[in-house]
């Protein structure tokens, strides 16, 4: 049950950096600015997601403060998808995030895989 919630996990983050590639994609403005935004959302998660919450983060923060980068990211990659009509697809990204996240709590079990 962890391996699969980690895998999960890791399903996620994917799907919410390349949600907010997408989204950058389709910011109104010139191709440069489009490409520029496609490129600057994901790395900028990716950047939070490495300081903060990656199983080998520069400055890991403990539970309850690491939900905060967390938030950002998968908050930014859902309202990304919502922003640009995907209803659908933002709300199963938001409920599969919180319920992995839930999930991971009550086994005891950090983001890397090691018991809390």
């Amino acid at each position: 049950m962890k391996a699969l919630n980690l895998a999960l996990r890791f399903g996620l983050e994917v799907a919410a950096l390349a949600a907010l590639a997408y989204g950058g994609w389709h910011v109104p403005g010139p191709v440069w600015l489009r490409i520029l935004a496609a490129v600057a959302l994901p790395l900028a998660a990716a950047v939070v997601w490495g300081q903060w919450v990656a199983p080998k983060a520069r400055r890991p923060l403990a539970d309850p403060l690491r939900l905060l980068p967390e938030w950002v990211v998968f908050g930014g990659a859902t309202t990304t998808l919502a922003a640009t009509g995907h209803i659908v697809l933002a709300a199963l990204l938001a409920g599969l995030a919180a319920a992995n996240r839930l999930a991971l709590h009550l086994l005891a079990t950090t983001t890397g895989g090691e018991p809390a």
